[in-house]
C-alpha cells in the first residue's frame, strides 16, 4: 500500500513516516513545505510548498493509495492575524479541500484527517467527555476551521469513491514535545516550586505512539470507512497528577503548592492568560469507546512509558 503522509516534518507526521518506513506492507512519501530530501533510510520526501487552495500535488499523489493529512495551520496562542479565522480557514479548510479533490482524481482510496478536538469544544464537565457523536461546538478560529473542513471533506467524498477517516486527538505528547509540556518538563527539571498541587480537574492525553498506532490501523480497517474517531491513552489524569508523574519520568521531586484552582483561575485571568488557565485548571475528557470497539483497538503504550520516552528524549537533548 502506497502512502503519502503530509506535514512529514511535522511533530506527529515526522513520527509517523519514521514508524510506516519499517512495516513491510506500506511504501511511504512525506510530503514537505520547504526541501526535498531521499533519505539513506529510503524515505522520500516531496516538496509541495505551502499548504493552500492552490497546492499542485500531482507528483506527490502519483500511486497513491492512502492519504493521511496531518499539514495544517496549528492553534496559535497569540495569533498576531488581523483575521486569523481568514487564515485557518484559507489553510486548514480551502488547503484541505483542494488536497482532497486532487486525491479523488488520482484514485486515491482513504482519506485520512487528523483534525482536532477543538471540534467537540474546549473543556467537559468531569464524568460527562466528550463522545464522536456530539454536536461540534468549536469556539476558536483554528476549531472553527477544522469542523468546516471536517464537512468539506464528507461532502466531497459522498459523490465519489473516496473514504475519509478523521481522528480528533487531544493534547499529543512525546518526544520532541514543544509549548506548555514542555515548559512543564523544564519548570520540574529546575526544582521550581509549581502552584499546582491542589488541582482535581480531568484531562484526557495521547501520547504520540499511540496516535500514530491508532491513524495506521485506520489507514487499512474495513470499519474505519467514513467514521469519525477521538483518541486518548485512556487514562484521564489532573494537572497535579500529571506533574507528579512527570517528576518521576524525570527522576526529580515535584515542589507543588496546595494553591486552590478558584484562586489560579482568578489570578490567571486579571494577568489575561485565561485560556492557560483553562488548559492547566479545567477538564477535558474524551470516550474513546467507539475507537476501541469498532477498531477492536487498545492503546499500546501506557501514560507512564510515554512519559518516560518524552522525559528521556528532553534529557538528552538539553544541555546539548
Amino acid at each position: 500500500m502506497r502512502v503519502l503522509v503530509t506535514g512529514a516534518s511535522g511533530f506527529v507526521g515526522s513520527r509517523l513516516v519514521e514508524v510506516l518506513k519499517d512495516k513491510d506492507d506500506f511504501q511511504v512519501t512525506g510530503a514537505v513545505r520547504r526541501q526535498v530530501v531521499e533519505r539513506k533510510d529510503g524515505i522520500k520526501h516531496i516538496n509541495v510548498g505551502e499548504l493552500s487552495p492552490d497546492t499542485d500535488w500531482a507528483e506527490a499523489l502519483k500511486g497513491v493509495d492512502v492519504v493521511i493529512h496531518a499539514a495544517a495551520r496549528v492553534h496559535v496562542m497569540n495569533d498576531v492575524e488581523a483575521d486569523p479565522l481568514a487564515v485557518f480557514r484559507k489553510v486548514n479548510v480551502e488547503g484541505t479541500l483542494n488536497l482532497a479533490r486532487q486525491a479523488i482524481d488520482s484514485g486515491v482510496s482513504r482519506f485520512i484527517f487528523i483534525s482536532s478536538i477543538k471540534v467537540n469544544g474546549e473543556g467537559t464537565v468531569p464524568g460527562n467527555p466528550f463522545t464522536a457523536e456530539d454536536v461540534p461546538t468549536p469556539i476558536d478560529p483554528y476549531g472553527i476551521s477544522k469542523m468546516e473542513a471536517e464537512a468539506g471533506l464528507r461532502d466531497i467524498a459522498s459523490g465519489s469513491r473516496l473514504e475519509v477517516v478523521i481522528i480528533r486527538p487531544v493534547l499529543v505528547y512525546g518526544p520532541g514535545v514543544k509549548a506548555n509540556f514542555l515548559n512543564m518538563m523544564r519548570w520540574l527539571d529546575k526544582g521550581i516550586p509549581l502552584p499546582f498541587g491542589s488541582i482535581s480537574n480531568r484531562r484526557s492525553l495521547v501520547a504520540l505512539d499511540n496516535l500514530v498506532d491508532l491513524i495506521i490501523t485506520t489507514a487499512t480497517h474495513p470499519a474505519a470507512a467514513n467514521q469519525t474517531f477521538l483518541v486518548s491513552d485512556g487514562e484521564d489524569l489532573s494537572t497535579t497528577q500529571l506533574l507528579r508523574r512527570m517528576a518521576t519520568a524525570l527522576n526529580k521531586k515535584a515542589f507543588l503548592l496546595p494553591i486552590p484552582s478558584v484562586i489560579l483561575s482568578m489570578g490567571a485571568s486579571l494577568l489575561g492568560k485565561k485560556s492557560l488557565s483553562q488548559r492547566l485548571c479545567g477538564s477535558l475528557q474524551v470516550d474513546i469507546d467507539k475507537t476501541c470497539s469498532l477498531l477492536s483497538w487498545r492503546p499500546p503504550v501506557t501514560v507512564d512509558q510515554a512519559l518516560g520516552l518524552a522525559a528521556s528524549y528532553y534529557l538528552e537533548r538539553k544541555n546539548s
